[in-house]
Order: structure tokens, then C-alpha cells, then sequence
């Protein structure tokens, strides 16, 4: 093999190299992940800020599917935070946008006829918890009239507890 041939050859080598450890090492054109922060402001603002909310997605649409860890493993969606205090306004704006809505918020918003059969299906998940522990009775209650028929199929499967300490 002459020099030219050589250096040639290396030359195709090393450019094989950095395709190759762009793609095992997952290096790729992604932007950079969202500050803690921002997360933090838009699942705080889904609490009850519908405004916050607004505002926070139309900057960072994708924090739609973004979820903030408040310690412990204790992970939140804007959404879930909506669920979890009854806010139906920030919940259906959050789907309107594409959010998902877990089961604990659909059993806030009453639906009985989504919440139901999965629960029957997978019984296990009667003892789910949603964000900081709080259970499917307390969504429901959270709920208020829309979830009533939700709330008597909780307290008809046997639950009392509104939140279990996950911490």
C-alpha cells in the first residue's frame, strides 16, 4: 500500500469514527434540555395559573409533556398538578394543546367510562398514586360534581385514603 492509498484510507477511517460515535453516543443536533426552572414555573403554573401556563407553553411548546421531579422520585406533569387540585380550566386547555391526561386526572374530570374499564381490566391500578401521593378517591373528590359517580365507584372498591405518604 503506497502513502496516498494510506492516508486516504484513514482519512474515510476517521470520518467513519465520528459518524459512528454520534450515533452510539446519542450526539445529535437536540437542543439543550429545559432549565429545572422553567419546568418547575410551567407545573407550578398548572396548579392553578392558567395565564403562567399560557405563557410558559407558547415560549417552551414542548413543555407540555415536560414533568418536574419535586424530590423523592415525586414527578409532576402541568397537567397532573391541574388533576390534582381540580382545576378542570388548566386541565382542558393542557389537552386542548395535546397534553396526556393520566387516569387520576380523568377520574377528576368524572369519566367513568375511560377511568373504569382500564381499572377493572388491571385492578393493581386502584392503588395507584398520582403526583405527591395523592390517591384516585382524592381526584375524584377533587372533581366535585362532574366526578360524584367516580368518587362511589372509588368508595365502592373499598378506598379511604386521599393521600399515602411516598417519602
Amino acid at each position: 500500500m503506497n502513502r496516498k492509498d494510506f492516508l486516504n484510507g484513514m482519512g474515510l477511517a476517521g470520518a467513519a469514527m465520528v459518524i459512528a460515535s454520534n450515533l452510539i453516543l446519542g450526539q445529535d443536533d437536540k437542543p439543550a434540555a429545559y432549565q429545572k426552572d422553567i419546568v418547575q414555573q410551567f407545573v407550578g403554573a398548572g396548579h392553578g395559573n392558567l395565564d403562567k401556563v399560557k405563557e410558559l407553553l407558547s415560549e417552551f411548546p414542548n413543555l407540555i409533556v415536560s414533568s418536574h421531579d419535586w424530590g423523592g422520585g415525586d414527578f409532576e406533569t402541568a397537567i397532573g398538578a391541574g388533576g390534582h387540585v381540580g382545576n378542570v380550566e388548566v386541565v382542558n386547555f393542557l389537552m386542548e394543546q395535546g397534553a396526556t391526561p393520566s387516569l387520576h386526572v380523568l377520574a377528576m374530570l368524572g369519566k367513568i367510562e375511560l377511568v373504569k374499564p382500564v381499572i377493572e381490566a388491571y385492578p393493581v391500578i386502584l392503588n395507584s398514586l398520582g403526583p405527591h401521593g395523592f390517591t384516585f378517591l382524592h381526584h375524584a373528590q377533587k372533581g366535585g360534581e362532574d366526578a360524584l359517580e367516580m368518587l362511589a365507584y372509588f368508595e365502592s372498591k373499598g378506598l379511604s385514603e386521599t393521600k399515602i405518604k411516598i417519602y
